[in-house]
């Protein structure tokens, strides 16, 4: 139905462009899924974004679409659009093993988890779900169960983590839009590492269900190749769910509102590196140029740190205590099974105690409070998202380098999983080698608008960042 273009035509499609399509009749949703599909099967076994693959329910579903567009009834605004879904959130008809070996493959699964019912509930198309590290416990993506995922601009590196296969499958646009979840990084590690956008939005705004082993540090969000996209996707799933234990009110942000078109009279405040980070020269003038656009664009940039210090110990606290929660009801075979540095963050966590956990919590709490002042005085915080380039895949930090652990190398995410604000990534440019550099948009809590605003108007006037691999 759609005229003959370059064969990467469907591959370059936004979902705004996609749903206009299928309005007109010049596309249907399943030419759109089968191209998808067939993409898949083509970068899938390079890249290893998807651990699992519903193509007969993708065809099903896409067929369904097509005789709703063609009556001119569409179920809802995202009918027809190919999505994926982290293999940690429950959907039904698919198994959710968490990229964990203690996990059953036998199911059932019968039941969407709230982000998964709504996509569904708004017509979107599901091709299948995404790769993420054994219960998402690290900023890279390998697990024992279904092997190592690869960055596409080069498969040698890794995309990050824990939503890497989300973030492999929206750079080469293997489905439109993309759920991720993100507990210390994990939605914009990815992002930054790909050349993608993505967006942990405030916690609460997306219900999550069942409850994270990392309880209030987890936020649902989007992974795609624009902010416009991850807009579209969020005004369908930022709506409570009474199975959300932790849910706040429901969400009164108009996700489609269009981008300003100057960013006059905002006050942002520009951190290179929070004060105590080491960050790579390439990193930072790509990171700077970003921050003059922001001048170009009327905004008031003041270049000053968040005024903490490394709140790692917090942050290690909160999480070895929540990875301790996986070890219930493991027998001893199923821990032998877990990856050593999962197992051995858990157990650690096991040894914490209530004292360790209620200082942690406190901690947290002085930086919630500490940023909530910040922000009186600024609009926006805006960091680079990573100190450093995508590195060897199969690795959990870079080969050679002085860093512990994932958490070493991720020092700009992890604290505004603590403070629970909307942190989003988005690409400003190319590192000297070539590969993405992420920019971290920060906002208060619940003004995750602000966020969005400047992402979507940044993203007007930078190109696309497209792996090479896309269109090789």
């Amino acid at each position: 139905m759609i005229e003959a273009k370059h064969p990467s035509a469907l591959a370059d499609l936004s979902a705004d462009e996609a749903l206009a399509l299928f309005a007109s009749g010049k596309l249907s949703p399943l030419e759109l899924a089968h191209d998808c599909l067939a993409r898949i099967e083509r970068f899938n076994p390079r890249v290893n974004a998807f651990c699992h693959v519903d193509a007969e329910g993708a065809v099903t579903a896409a067929r369904a679409s097509q005789a709703r567009w063609l009556r001119g009834e569409p179920i809802g605004p995202l009918d027809g659009v190919p999505v994926t879904i982290k293999d940690l959130t429950l959907t039904s008809g698919m198994p959710t093993r968490k990229g964990s070996k203690t996990t059953s493959a036998e199911g059932p699964w019968r039941i969407d988890a709230p982000v998964a019912a709504r996509m569904r509930a708004a017509g979107a198309v599901v091709l299948g779900k995404t790769t993420t590290p054994e219960f998402g416990w690290k900023g890279v993506t390998d697990n024992s169960l279904y092997g190592i995922t690869r960055n596409p601009w080069q498969p040698e590196l890794t995309p990050g983590g824990s939503s890497g296969g989300a973030g492999a499958a929206a750079a080469l646009n293997l489905g439109l839009l993309h759920q991720g979840s993100d507990a210390g990084g994990s939605i914009r590690i990815p992002c930054s590492f790909t050349g993608t956008f993505g967006l942990k939005p405030t916690f609460g705004w997306v219900p999550q269900w069942p409850a994270s082993a990392m309880s209030t540090l987890s936020h649902l969000g989007p992974m795609t190749r624009s902010a416009a996209d991850s807009a579209l996707l969020l005004s369908v799933i930022a709506h409570p769910d009474a199975r959300d234990g932790y849910a706040g009110p429901a969400c009164p942000i108009d996700w489609l509102a269009a981008p300003p078109s100057d960013l006059a009279g905002m006050r942002i405040a520009y951190s290179r590196d929070l004060g105590y980070v080491s960050v790579a020269p390439d990193i930072l003038r790509a990171v700077d140029a970003a921050v003059d656009e922001l001048r170009a664009l009327g905004a008031e940039v003041t270049e000053v740190d968040p005024g903490f210090a490394s709140p790692k110990a917090t942050f290690d606290t909160l999480w070895h205590a929540g990875a301790s929660r996986l070890l219930d009801g493991l027998s001893a075979a199923q821990c032998d099974a877990l990856d050593p540095g999962l197992r051995a963050i858990a157990e650690h966590g096991k040894r914490l105690t209530l004292t360790d956990y209620l200082i942690a919590r406190e901690a947290r709490a002085a930086l919630v409070a500490h940023m909530a002042d910040f922000h009186r005085r600024f609009d926006l915080l805006v960091t680079p998202t990573l100190p450093l380039a995508p590195f060897a895949a199969g690795h959990e930090t870079p080969p050679g380098s002085d860093y512990v652990d994932w958490v070493d190398w991720t020092p700009f995410s992890y604290p505004f999983n603590l403070t629970q604000q909307p942190a989003a990534s988005m690409p400003c440019g190319l590192d000297d080698t070539g590969l993405p550099v992420g920019l971290q948009l920060v906002g208060p809590r619940y003004r995750d608008d602000r966020v969005m605003a400047v992402a979507r108007l940044l993203e007007t006037r930078w190109p696309r960042l497209t792996p090479p691999m896309a269109h090789a």
